[in-house]
Protein backbone atom coordinates (compact mmCIF):
# COMPACT_ATOMS: atom_id res chain seq x y z
CA UNK A 1 0.00 0.00 0.00
CA UNK A 2 1.62 3.11 -1.23
CA UNK A 3 -0.28 6.55 -0.42
CA UNK A 4 -0.79 8.25 -4.00
CA UNK A 5 -3.73 7.98 -6.25
CA UNK A 6 -2.48 4.30 -8.10
CA UNK A 7 -1.56 2.78 -4.21
CA UNK A 8 -5.58 4.14 -3.25
CA UNK A 9 -6.95 2.06 -6.22
CA UNK A 10 -6.57 -1.06 -4.15
CA UNK A 11 -9.24 0.64 -2.06
CA UNK A 12 -9.98 -3.17 -0.23
CA UNK A 13 -6.31 -3.50 1.12
CA UNK A 14 -6.68 0.20 2.61
CA UNK A 15 -10.52 -0.20 4.23
CA UNK A 16 -8.62 -3.95 5.56
CA UNK A 17 -6.03 -2.09 7.51
CA UNK A 18 -8.79 0.23 8.89
CA UNK A 19 -8.21 3.50 6.57
CA UNK A 20 -10.66 5.37 5.42
CA UNK A 21 -10.46 6.38 2.14
CA UNK A 22 -11.54 9.75 -0.07
CA UNK A 23 -15.32 9.72 -1.74
CA UNK A 24 -14.97 11.74 -4.23
CA UNK A 25 -12.85 11.75 -7.33
CA UNK A 26 -9.37 12.84 -6.81
CA UNK A 27 -8.75 13.45 -10.75
CA UNK A 28 -11.65 15.24 -11.71
CA UNK A 29 -11.37 17.61 -7.99
CA UNK A 30 -7.80 18.33 -9.60
CA UNK A 31 -8.63 19.40 -12.83
CA UNK A 32 -11.43 21.33 -11.44
CA UNK A 33 -9.01 23.05 -9.75
CA UNK A 34 -6.93 23.63 -12.18
CA UNK A 35 -9.74 24.96 -14.61
CA UNK A 36 -11.51 26.91 -11.63
CA UNK A 37 -9.28 27.39 -8.37
CA UNK A 38 -11.10 28.49 -5.48
CA UNK A 39 -8.62 27.89 -2.80
CA UNK A 40 -5.04 28.87 -2.19
CA UNK A 41 -3.27 27.93 1.31
CA UNK A 42 0.02 29.65 2.57
CA UNK A 43 1.87 26.75 4.82
CA UNK A 44 2.43 23.54 3.54
CA UNK A 45 3.28 22.17 7.24
CA UNK A 46 1.35 19.41 9.34
CA UNK A 47 -2.05 21.28 10.72
CA UNK A 48 -2.46 22.53 7.51
CA UNK A 49 -2.38 19.06 5.71
CA UNK A 50 -4.67 17.00 8.90
CA UNK A 51 -7.01 19.94 9.78
CA UNK A 52 -7.87 22.88 7.30
CA UNK A 53 -7.30 20.27 4.19
CA UNK A 54 -9.88 17.84 6.36
CA UNK A 55 -12.35 20.51 6.05
CA UNK A 56 -12.09 20.32 2.44
CA UNK A 57 -12.21 16.91 2.01
CA UNK A 58 -15.16 16.89 4.06
CA UNK A 59 -17.09 19.10 1.56
CA UNK A 60 -15.82 17.32 -1.68
CA UNK A 61 -17.07 14.19 -0.20
CA UNK A 62 -20.53 15.60 0.75
CA UNK A 63 -20.45 17.19 -2.71
CA UNK A 64 -20.40 20.44 -0.96
CA UNK A 65 -16.92 21.16 -3.23
CA UNK A 66 -16.02 20.41 -6.05
CA UNK A 67 -12.26 22.44 -6.36
CA UNK A 68 -9.48 21.18 -3.77
CA UNK A 69 -6.83 23.62 -2.19
CA UNK A 70 -3.56 24.86 -3.70
CA UNK A 71 -1.02 24.39 -0.85
CA UNK A 72 2.47 27.09 -1.02
CA UNK A 73 5.42 26.98 0.75
CA UNK A 74 7.97 30.01 0.77
CA UNK A 75 9.84 28.82 3.58
CA UNK A 76 11.01 24.84 3.22
CA UNK A 77 10.72 23.47 -0.44
CA UNK A 78 11.90 20.11 0.97
CA UNK A 79 8.09 20.30 2.21
CA UNK A 80 6.44 19.94 -1.16
CA UNK A 81 9.88 17.99 -2.73
CA UNK A 82 10.21 15.13 -0.83
CA UNK A 83 6.26 14.96 1.12
CA UNK A 84 4.12 16.30 -1.59
CA UNK A 85 5.03 15.57 -4.48
CA UNK A 86 6.13 12.08 -4.03
CA UNK A 87 2.35 11.34 -2.55
CA UNK A 88 0.27 13.15 -5.26
CA UNK A 89 -0.24 15.87 -2.56
CA UNK A 90 -2.19 13.33 -0.42
CA UNK A 91 -2.02 13.17 3.50
CA UNK A 92 -2.26 9.93 6.01
CA UNK A 93 -4.57 11.47 8.54
CA UNK A 94 -3.75 10.24 12.32
CA UNK A 95 -6.25 11.01 15.32
CA UNK A 96 -4.27 9.89 18.51
CA UNK A 97 -7.44 8.86 20.83
CA UNK A 98 -6.96 9.44 24.98
CA UNK A 99 -7.94 5.72 25.08
CA UNK A 100 -4.86 4.62 23.11
CA UNK A 101 -6.77 3.99 19.86
CA UNK A 102 -5.95 5.93 16.23
CA UNK A 103 -8.20 6.86 14.02
CA UNK A 104 -6.78 6.46 9.95
CA UNK A 105 -8.22 8.28 6.76
CA UNK A 106 -6.57 9.37 3.57
CA UNK A 107 -6.52 13.40 2.92
CA UNK A 108 -6.79 14.11 -0.78
CA UNK A 109 -8.25 17.26 -0.71
CA UNK A 110 -4.83 19.22 -2.15
CA UNK A 111 -4.58 19.74 -5.39
CA UNK A 112 -1.36 20.06 -5.69
CA UNK A 113 1.72 22.00 -4.11
CA UNK A 114 3.75 24.66 -5.06
CA UNK A 115 7.30 26.28 -4.23
CA UNK A 116 6.75 29.91 -4.42
CA UNK A 117 10.80 30.20 -4.72
CA UNK A 118 10.44 28.46 -7.88
CA UNK A 119 10.42 30.42 -11.14
CA UNK A 120 7.67 27.88 -13.00
CA UNK A 121 5.63 27.82 -9.30
CA UNK A 122 5.44 31.12 -9.02
CA UNK A 123 4.50 31.90 -12.83
CA UNK A 124 1.69 28.95 -11.93
CA UNK A 125 0.79 31.19 -8.42
CA UNK A 126 0.83 34.46 -10.85
CA UNK A 127 -1.72 32.55 -13.52
CA UNK A 128 -4.18 31.48 -10.56
CA UNK A 129 -4.62 34.72 -8.69
CA UNK A 130 -5.67 36.44 -12.12
CA UNK A 131 -8.45 34.56 -11.99
CA UNK A 132 -11.88 35.48 -11.01
CA UNK A 133 -12.58 31.98 -9.11
CA UNK A 134 -10.56 32.12 -6.51
CA UNK A 135 -12.06 33.03 -3.20
CA UNK A 136 -9.77 32.85 -0.84
CA UNK A 137 -6.38 33.02 0.41
CA UNK A 138 -5.49 31.53 3.86
CA UNK A 139 -2.58 30.51 6.06
CA UNK A 140 -0.74 28.88 8.86
CA UNK A 141 3.09 29.67 8.31
CA UNK A 142 3.43 30.54 12.37
CA UNK A 143 3.84 34.37 13.99
CA UNK A 144 6.99 34.43 12.61
CA UNK A 145 5.77 34.54 9.27
CA UNK A 146 4.23 38.18 9.07
CA UNK A 147 6.90 39.72 11.14
CA UNK A 148 8.74 42.03 9.04
CA UNK A 149 10.73 43.90 11.78
CA UNK A 150 13.24 42.39 14.70
CA UNK A 151 13.09 43.01 18.47
CA UNK A 152 14.90 46.32 18.13
CA UNK A 153 11.88 47.13 15.37
CA UNK A 154 13.90 47.10 12.27
CA UNK A 155 13.04 45.77 9.19
CA UNK A 156 14.95 42.22 8.60
CA UNK A 157 17.25 41.41 5.66
CA UNK A 158 14.62 39.25 3.61
CA UNK A 159 11.67 42.40 3.69
CA UNK A 160 14.04 45.45 3.30
CA UNK A 161 15.53 43.86 -0.05
CA UNK A 162 12.04 43.02 -0.80
CA UNK A 163 11.08 46.70 -0.81
CA UNK A 164 14.07 47.43 -2.61
CA UNK A 165 13.96 45.14 -5.57
CA UNK A 166 9.85 45.44 -5.63
CA UNK A 167 7.50 43.19 -6.58
CA UNK A 168 9.45 40.75 -9.57
CA UNK A 169 10.97 38.30 -7.20
CA UNK A 170 9.96 38.64 -3.26
CA UNK A 171 10.92 36.13 -0.90
CA UNK A 172 9.44 37.54 2.35
CA UNK A 173 5.79 35.62 2.15
CA UNK A 174 4.47 38.79 2.72
CA UNK A 175 6.17 40.14 -0.29
CA UNK A 176 4.76 37.13 -2.71
CA UNK A 177 1.59 37.93 -1.03
CA UNK A 178 1.38 41.69 -2.13
CA UNK A 179 3.19 40.58 -5.60
CA UNK A 180 0.73 38.07 -6.20
CA UNK A 181 -1.96 40.05 -5.03
CA UNK A 182 -0.81 42.86 -7.35
CA UNK A 183 -1.21 40.32 -10.51
CA UNK A 184 -4.77 40.03 -9.01
CA UNK A 185 -5.64 44.02 -9.26
CA UNK A 186 -4.32 44.22 -12.51
CA UNK A 187 -6.54 41.34 -13.88
CA UNK A 188 -9.56 43.41 -13.09
CA UNK A 189 -9.52 43.23 -8.85
CA UNK A 190 -11.83 40.62 -8.75
CA UNK A 191 -12.86 40.95 -4.53
CA UNK A 192 -10.83 37.94 -2.28
CA UNK A 193 -10.34 37.17 0.95
CA UNK A 194 -6.90 36.82 2.99
CA UNK A 195 -7.70 34.59 5.82
CA UNK A 196 -4.92 33.95 8.86
CA UNK A 197 -5.41 30.95 10.27
CA UNK A 198 -2.39 31.12 12.73
CA UNK A 199 -2.07 30.70 15.86
CA UNK A 200 -1.68 34.06 17.47
CA UNK A 201 -3.70 37.15 18.67
CA UNK A 202 -5.39 39.39 15.55
CA UNK A 203 -4.05 37.33 13.01
CA UNK A 204 -5.94 39.40 10.77
CA UNK A 205 -4.61 42.66 11.60
CA UNK A 206 -0.91 41.01 11.56
CA UNK A 207 -1.76 39.81 8.30
CA UNK A 208 -2.80 42.87 6.81
CA UNK A 209 -0.25 45.17 8.22
CA UNK A 210 2.47 42.88 7.15
CA UNK A 211 1.27 43.15 3.54
CA UNK A 212 0.26 46.70 3.30
CA UNK A 213 3.70 47.61 4.69
CA UNK A 214 5.39 46.32 1.62
CA UNK A 215 2.79 47.39 -0.43
CA UNK A 216 2.95 51.09 0.57
CA UNK A 217 6.51 51.08 0.78
CA UNK A 218 6.49 49.66 -2.72
CA UNK A 219 4.33 52.41 -3.67
CA UNK A 220 7.09 54.95 -2.47
CA UNK A 221 9.79 53.46 -4.65
CA UNK A 222 7.58 54.07 -7.83
CA UNK A 223 7.21 50.06 -8.36
CA UNK A 224 3.42 50.07 -7.83
CA UNK A 225 0.06 52.60 -8.50
CA UNK A 226 -2.06 54.69 -5.80
CA UNK A 227 -5.02 53.00 -7.30
CA UNK A 228 -3.61 49.66 -6.28
CA UNK A 229 -3.13 50.41 -2.66
CA UNK A 230 -6.65 51.78 -2.60
CA UNK A 231 -7.83 48.37 -3.72
CA UNK A 232 -5.89 46.42 -1.09
CA UNK A 233 -6.81 48.71 1.20
CA UNK A 234 -10.66 48.34 0.72
CA UNK A 235 -11.75 45.20 2.41
CA UNK A 236 -15.02 45.38 0.04
CA UNK A 237 -12.41 44.32 -2.04
CA UNK A 238 -9.72 42.39 -0.10
CA UNK A 239 -10.57 41.01 3.10
CA UNK A 240 -8.70 39.86 6.19
CA UNK A 241 -11.17 38.11 8.54
CA UNK A 242 -9.95 37.09 11.76
CA UNK A 243 -9.95 33.47 13.00
CA UNK A 244 -9.00 31.47 15.97
CA UNK A 245 -7.65 27.69 15.30
CA UNK A 246 -6.82 24.75 17.82
CA UNK A 247 -5.74 21.78 17.49
CA UNK A 248 -2.50 20.38 18.86
CA UNK A 249 -0.58 19.03 15.90
CA UNK A 250 3.00 17.46 16.86
CA UNK A 251 5.95 16.07 15.06
CA UNK A 252 4.83 12.58 13.33
CA UNK A 253 6.22 10.02 15.88
CA UNK A 254 8.34 6.86 15.72
CA UNK A 255 5.49 4.98 17.16
CA UNK A 256 2.71 5.82 14.97
CA UNK A 257 4.97 5.37 11.96
CA UNK A 258 5.43 1.82 13.23
CA UNK A 259 2.13 0.98 13.38
CA UNK A 260 1.37 2.06 9.79
CA UNK A 261 4.24 0.19 8.54
CA UNK A 262 3.19 -2.85 10.25
CA UNK A 263 -0.30 -2.38 8.42
CA UNK A 264 1.49 -2.74 5.33
CA UNK A 265 1.55 0.82 4.47
CA UNK A 266 4.87 1.67 2.46
CA UNK A 267 7.59 5.00 2.72
CA UNK A 268 5.79 6.46 5.98
CA UNK A 269 8.98 7.21 7.29
CA UNK A 270 9.30 10.85 9.00
CA UNK A 271 11.99 13.11 7.59
CA UNK A 272 13.90 16.34 8.77
CA UNK A 273 15.06 18.92 6.37
CA UNK A 274 17.62 21.22 6.14
CA UNK A 275 15.54 23.77 7.79
CA UNK A 276 14.78 21.82 10.88
CA UNK A 277 10.69 20.80 9.58
CA UNK A 278 9.74 17.63 11.05
CA UNK A 279 7.20 16.23 8.69
CA UNK A 280 6.21 12.57 7.24
CA UNK A 281 3.78 11.37 4.90
CA UNK A 282 1.56 11.08 7.37
CA UNK A 283 0.40 13.57 10.49
CA UNK A 284 -0.59 12.47 13.80
CA UNK A 285 -2.51 14.91 15.84
CA UNK A 286 -5.43 14.83 18.91
CA UNK A 287 -9.14 14.82 17.82
CA UNK A 288 -10.05 17.48 19.27
CA UNK A 289 -10.04 20.88 16.68
CA UNK A 290 -11.67 24.09 16.55
CA UNK A 291 -11.50 26.94 14.19
CA UNK A 292 -13.78 30.10 13.80
CA UNK A 293 -13.95 32.92 11.26
CA UNK A 294 -15.10 36.06 10.68
CA UNK A 295 -17.48 35.90 7.72
CA UNK A 296 -16.20 38.36 5.44
CA UNK A 297 -15.84 36.52 2.30
CA UNK A 298 -16.21 39.69 -0.67
CA UNK A 299 -16.40 36.83 -3.82
CA UNK A 300 -17.93 34.22 -1.75
CA UNK A 301 -16.47 30.89 0.10
CA UNK A 302 -16.78 27.37 0.51
CA UNK A 303 -19.86 26.25 3.27
CA UNK A 304 -16.87 26.01 5.68
CA UNK A 305 -19.71 26.01 8.68
CA UNK A 306 -21.07 21.97 7.08
CA UNK A 307 -17.77 21.12 7.98
CA UNK A 308 -17.75 22.03 11.66
CA UNK A 309 -16.15 25.47 10.92
CA UNK A 310 -17.90 28.47 13.72
CA UNK A 311 -18.68 31.08 10.91
CA UNK A 312 -19.06 34.63 13.06
CA UNK A 313 -18.45 38.31 13.34
CA UNK A 314 -15.34 39.73 14.32
CA UNK A 315 -16.07 40.53 17.72
CA UNK A 316 -16.84 37.13 18.65
CA UNK A 317 -13.02 35.30 16.90
CA UNK A 318 -11.52 38.00 18.66
CA UNK A 319 -13.04 36.61 22.05
CA UNK A 320 -12.92 32.72 21.00
CA UNK A 321 -9.01 34.22 19.49
CA UNK A 322 -8.15 35.81 23.29
CA UNK A 323 -10.07 33.19 25.50
CA UNK A 324 -7.55 30.82 23.26
CA UNK A 325 -4.33 32.61 22.81
CA UNK A 326 -3.96 34.17 25.94
CA UNK A 327 -5.49 32.06 28.43
CA UNK A 328 -6.69 28.62 28.14
CA UNK A 329 -4.35 26.94 26.04
CA UNK A 330 -1.47 29.23 24.63
CA UNK A 331 0.14 30.42 27.45
CA UNK A 332 0.05 26.83 29.33
CA UNK A 333 1.69 25.65 26.63
CA UNK A 334 4.64 27.76 26.71
CA UNK A 335 5.00 27.56 30.77
CA UNK A 336 5.26 23.71 30.46
CA UNK A 337 7.27 23.88 27.16
CA UNK A 338 10.56 25.92 29.27
CA UNK A 339 10.22 24.23 32.34
CA UNK A 340 9.40 21.10 30.63
CA UNK A 341 12.97 21.30 29.18
CA UNK A 342 14.84 22.38 32.19
CA UNK A 343 13.50 19.71 34.10
CA UNK A 344 14.19 16.73 31.51
CA UNK A 345 10.79 16.20 30.23
CA UNK A 346 10.07 14.65 26.86
CA UNK A 347 6.59 14.67 26.64
CA UNK A 348 3.92 17.00 27.52
CA UNK A 349 1.60 14.53 28.93
CA UNK A 350 4.42 12.82 31.21
CA UNK A 351 4.76 17.04 32.64
CA UNK A 352 1.16 16.40 33.42
CA UNK A 353 1.80 13.97 36.34
CA UNK A 354 4.04 16.42 38.13
CA UNK A 355 2.39 18.35 41.00
CA UNK A 356 4.09 21.77 40.41
CA UNK A 357 3.79 22.42 36.55
CA UNK A 358 0.38 21.26 36.77
CA UNK A 359 -0.36 23.71 39.93
CA UNK A 360 1.62 26.31 37.81
CA UNK A 361 -0.30 26.00 34.48
CA UNK A 362 -3.95 26.07 36.61
CA UNK A 363 -2.96 29.17 37.93
CA UNK A 364 -1.60 31.00 34.83
CA UNK A 365 -5.36 30.16 33.63
CA UNK A 366 -7.69 29.43 36.19
CA UNK A 367 -6.34 32.32 38.94
CA UNK A 368 -4.71 35.17 36.43
CA UNK A 369 -6.31 34.76 33.04
CA UNK A 370 -10.00 33.80 33.43
CA UNK A 371 -10.90 36.92 35.23
CA UNK A 372 -9.78 39.20 31.99
CA UNK A 373 -10.80 36.86 29.40
CA UNK A 374 -14.16 37.58 27.70
CA UNK A 375 -17.14 35.07 27.33
CA UNK A 376 -17.35 34.49 23.54
CA UNK A 377 -20.37 32.98 24.10
CA UNK A 378 -19.95 30.04 21.52
CA UNK A 379 -17.13 28.58 23.36
CA UNK A 380 -16.95 28.42 27.68
CA UNK A 381 -13.35 29.52 28.67
CA UNK A 382 -13.75 27.52 31.59
CA UNK A 383 -15.00 24.61 30.35
CA UNK A 384 -12.05 24.93 27.44
CA UNK A 385 -9.22 24.94 30.07
CA UNK A 386 -11.17 22.17 31.93
CA UNK A 387 -10.46 19.87 29.16
CA UNK A 388 -7.35 20.98 28.05
CA UNK A 389 -5.83 20.47 31.57
CA UNK A 390 -7.93 17.37 32.45
CA UNK A 391 -8.15 15.56 28.66
CA UNK A 392 -5.98 17.05 25.96
CA UNK A 393 -2.24 18.07 27.86
CA UNK A 394 -2.49 14.88 29.79
CA UNK A 395 -3.47 12.62 27.01
CA UNK A 396 -0.59 9.68 27.01
CA UNK A 397 -0.62 8.76 23.39
CA UNK A 398 0.09 12.76 22.41
CA UNK A 399 3.67 12.65 21.35
CA UNK A 400 4.51 16.20 22.02
CA UNK A 401 7.49 17.51 23.32
CA UNK A 402 8.54 20.62 25.57
CA UNK A 403 11.15 20.81 23.01
CA UNK A 404 8.65 21.63 20.02
CA UNK A 405 6.36 24.23 21.79
CA UNK A 406 9.81 25.39 23.07
CA UNK A 407 10.69 26.98 19.39
CA UNK A 408 9.80 30.59 18.86
CA UNK A 409 9.26 31.20 22.26
CA UNK A 410 10.27 34.95 22.09
CA UNK A 411 7.53 35.43 19.13
CA UNK A 412 4.49 34.10 21.40
CA UNK A 413 5.45 35.97 24.66
CA UNK A 414 3.98 39.45 23.99
CA UNK A 415 0.28 37.02 23.48
CA UNK A 416 0.58 34.59 25.60
CA UNK A 417 1.63 36.43 28.82
CA UNK A 418 1.59 40.15 27.64
CA UNK A 419 -1.50 40.69 26.76
CA UNK A 420 -2.55 39.14 29.95
CA UNK A 421 -0.84 41.63 31.70
CA UNK A 422 -1.91 44.76 29.72
CA UNK A 423 -5.41 43.61 30.43
CA UNK A 424 -4.48 43.96 34.19
CA UNK A 425 -2.89 47.44 33.54
CA UNK A 426 -5.95 48.60 31.95
CA UNK A 427 -8.44 47.48 34.69
CA UNK A 428 -8.42 50.37 37.53
CA UNK A 429 -9.71 47.23 40.05
CA UNK A 430 -6.30 44.85 38.92
CA UNK A 431 -2.80 45.25 39.82
CA UNK A 432 0.02 43.61 37.38
CA UNK A 433 2.03 43.28 40.60
CA UNK A 434 -0.22 40.70 42.50
CA UNK A 435 0.69 38.10 39.29
CA UNK A 436 2.50 35.41 40.49
CA UNK A 437 2.71 32.60 38.18
CA UNK A 438 3.16 34.44 34.67
CA UNK A 439 5.95 36.63 36.07
CA UNK A 440 7.43 32.98 36.91
CA UNK A 441 6.85 31.74 33.65
CA UNK A 442 8.45 34.55 32.00
CA UNK A 443 11.36 34.28 34.57
CA UNK A 444 11.92 30.04 33.81
CA UNK A 445 11.76 31.38 30.03
CA UNK A 446 15.29 33.57 30.41
CA UNK A 447 16.80 31.11 32.74
CA UNK A 448 15.64 28.40 30.20
CA UNK A 449 17.56 30.70 26.94
CA UNK A 450 20.68 30.04 29.45
CA UNK A 451 20.78 26.51 27.96
CA UNK A 452 21.62 24.84 31.05
CA UNK A 453 19.21 22.13 32.67
CA UNK A 454 18.40 21.88 35.96
CA UNK A 455 21.01 19.49 36.71
CA UNK A 456 23.67 22.27 35.40
CA UNK A 457 23.78 20.08 32.15
CA UNK A 458 24.04 21.80 28.92
CA UNK A 459 20.61 21.89 27.23
CA UNK A 460 19.90 22.62 23.21
CA UNK A 461 17.72 25.42 23.10
CA UNK A 462 14.96 25.19 20.44
CA UNK A 463 14.82 27.02 17.09
CA UNK A 464 13.96 30.81 17.58
CA UNK A 465 15.18 34.29 15.74
CA UNK A 466 15.76 36.23 18.46
CA UNK A 467 17.55 33.65 20.45
CA UNK A 468 21.05 34.62 19.40
CA UNK A 469 20.69 38.52 21.04
CA UNK A 470 18.88 37.36 23.74
CA UNK A 471 21.61 35.12 24.86
CA UNK A 472 24.18 37.47 23.64
CA UNK A 473 22.20 39.92 26.43
CA UNK A 474 22.62 36.89 29.08
CA UNK A 475 26.59 36.49 28.43
CA UNK A 476 28.66 36.23 31.65
CA UNK A 477 25.52 34.85 33.98
CA UNK A 478 26.79 31.99 35.50
CA UNK A 479 24.58 29.02 37.77
CA UNK A 480 25.09 29.12 40.81
CA UNK A 481 26.01 33.18 40.49
CA UNK A 482 22.83 34.81 40.90
CA UNK A 483 24.74 38.38 41.83
CA UNK A 484 26.21 37.80 38.14
CA UNK A 485 22.70 39.02 37.00
CA UNK A 486 23.75 42.55 37.84
CA UNK A 487 21.41 44.99 35.45
CA UNK A 488 21.50 42.44 32.42
CA UNK A 489 18.08 42.12 32.60
CA UNK A 490 16.57 45.41 32.45
CA UNK A 491 16.98 46.18 28.91
CA UNK A 492 15.30 42.73 27.81
CA UNK A 493 12.56 43.45 30.65
CA UNK A 494 11.78 47.01 29.42
CA UNK A 495 11.74 45.70 25.52
CA UNK A 496 7.71 46.21 25.31
CA UNK A 497 8.40 44.89 21.69
CA UNK A 498 9.32 41.36 23.20
CA UNK A 499 6.71 41.76 25.89
CA UNK A 500 3.52 43.06 24.38
CA UNK A 501 4.45 45.94 27.37
CA UNK A 502 7.44 47.26 29.31
CA UNK A 503 7.50 44.87 32.27
CA UNK A 504 9.14 48.02 34.44
CA UNK A 505 6.24 50.35 33.58
CA UNK A 506 3.97 47.33 34.69
CA UNK A 507 5.83 46.77 37.97
CA UNK A 508 7.30 43.44 37.13
CA UNK A 509 10.66 43.38 36.21
CA UNK A 510 11.66 43.65 39.50
CA UNK A 511 9.52 40.68 40.49
CA UNK A 512 10.92 38.62 37.58
CA UNK A 513 14.80 38.95 37.72
CA UNK A 514 14.11 38.15 41.48
CA UNK A 515 12.58 34.60 40.39
CA UNK A 516 15.13 34.18 38.05
CA UNK A 517 17.97 34.81 40.16
CA UNK A 518 16.32 32.05 42.61
CA UNK A 519 16.21 29.86 39.07
CA UNK A 520 20.27 30.33 38.70
CA UNK A 521 20.97 29.59 42.21
CA UNK A 522 22.11 26.29 41.95
CA UNK A 523 21.56 22.84 40.42
CA UNK A 524 17.88 22.11 41.04
CA UNK A 525 17.25 25.65 41.77
CA UNK A 526 14.60 25.13 39.13
CA UNK A 527 12.84 22.97 41.30
CA UNK A 528 13.41 24.53 44.41
CA UNK A 529 11.66 27.45 43.23
CA UNK A 530 8.82 25.48 41.82
CA UNK A 531 7.61 24.03 44.99
CA UNK A 532 8.81 27.63 46.97
CA UNK A 533 6.27 29.32 44.95
CA UNK A 534 3.26 26.62 44.28
CA UNK A 535 3.31 23.85 46.95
Amino acid sequence: MILNYNGLQDRAAWEAAGVKLPKHDWKAMCAETKQNPVWVHFGAGNIFRIFIAGLQQRLLDAGEAKAGIVAVETFDNEVVERIYRPHDSMTLAVSLLADGGIDKSVVASIAEGIVASEPEGYAELKAIFAKPSLQMLSFTITEKGYALRDMKGELTAVAAADIETGPAAPRHAMGVVAALLLERFKAGGTPIAVVSMDNCSHNGEKLRAGVTEIARAWQAKGFVPAEYIAWLEDEEKVSFPWSMIDKITPRPAEAVEKQLTALGIEDMAPIVTARHTYIAPFVNAEAPQYLVIEDRFPNGRPPLEKAGVYMTDRDTVNMTERMKVTTCLNPLHTALAVYGCLLGYEKICDEMKDEQLVKLIQRIGYVEGLPVVTDPGILSPKAFIDEVVTQRLPNPFMPDTPQRIACDTSQKVPIRFGETIKSYLADPGRDPATLEAIPLALAGWLRYLLGVDDEGKEMPVSPDPMAPALQEALTGIALGEPDTVGEKLNPILENANLFGVSLAEAGLSDKVTGLFKELIAGPGAVRATLKKYLD
